[in-house]
């Protein structure tokens, strides 16, 4: 007889409990990372103000906007300036990095790295990399998910540089739920967006030195809003800002929503008709108001 049966057999006979084995996929299962539970990454914040020393990138460029509010419009526009590159969106949030086991942890430790500085790290090495194969000076950043993780971007950039793009809410609301109408009923759709026009409202309050932009004035007056972009980055004024072409890289460059002829034609064309203040819906006033489209 074993040993864990002697045991077993003198504990029954003393207390009438049983020592026995976990199931093995219950112990995997047990062991499995979950990603909705896991603790934010603990990280180390550079001092306010001065770039961190082991950053490779520098100055980058991060449009904060909701869904459905032309970002691709102007992420594609800005690509066009001979010093920006701005690449499809990378949702670096989505991004992690685990250490595999109790001794990786503890090294990376040692060298005074948690996991969000070591996310960090990776974030910083994609952007580079993509920038340096563009052969431009600075990168731009537009994935809608920035506009939650805001904090998190300055803190691992601290010169990074935040164009605030801003869209009627109820514009906003309507075009999403236009692109899949079956799959998000208008009301769904109003409170999709609710979330995303307060993070970047949030995300707006906090940068006093970021730039303001309106989706409609783009498309109003794309040369002067472009303009006033351009001073805001320190560059000069490119003409092909608004003739950004409808191929890129000899592949077709596809778009989705309001601004879809703005992307087939490579020229921009004019958004659609503000609604009437009676026709927002409730939940969309405060911020329609707070973005000045109503009073």
């Amino acid at each position: 007889m074993s040993l864990a049966r002697h045991l077993n057999r003198a504990l029954t006979a003393t207390t009438g409990l049983q020592v026995r084995r976990t199931p093995a996929a219950a112990r995997r299962a047990a062991l499995a990372p979950r990603s909705a539970e896991r603790p934010a990454a603990p990280y180390r914040c550079p001092p306010a103000g001065e770039p961190a020393p082991d950053r490779l990138l520098r100055r980058p460029v991060f449009i904060i906007s909701s869904i459905r509010s032309g970002s691709t419009l102007l992420r594609m526009m800005m690509d066009a300036h001979p010093r920006l590159h701005a690449p499809h969106e990378l949702h670096l949030g989505r991004m992690e990095v685990v250490c595999g086991n109790w001794f990786s942890e503890r090294a990376m430790s040692a060298l005074g790295l948690g996991r969000g500085d070591l996310e960090h790290l990776l974030w910083d090495r994609v952007l580079h990399r993509e920038l340096t194969r563009s052969g431009k000076d600075f990168v731009v950043e537009k994935t809608p998910a920035n506009a939650y993780m805001y904090r998190r971007l300055k803190d691992c950039w601290p010169d990074a540089r935040f164009v605030f793009l801003l869209r009627h809410p109820e514009s906003t609301a309507r075009s999403w739920h236009e692109s899949d109408p079956v799959k998000r009923p208008y009301d769904k759709a109003v409170e999709d967006v609710l979330p995303y026009l307060a993070a970047v409202e949030e995300a707006r309050a906090a940068d006093a030195d970021g730039f303001t932009v309106r989706y409609e004035d783009v498309t109003e007056d794309p040369e002067r809003e472009m303009r006033r972009l351009c001073a805001f980055l320190g560059l000069d004024y490119a003409p092909a800002m608004l003739h950004y072409g409808a191929r890129k890289g000899g592949e077709l460059v596809r778009g989705l929503g309001d601004w879809r002829e703005n992307i087939r034609t490579g020229t921009v064309q004019p958004g659609r008709a503000l609604p009437a203040d009676d026709a927002i819906p409730e939940p969309l006033r405060a911020a329609s108001a707070a973005w000045g489209y109503t009073s």
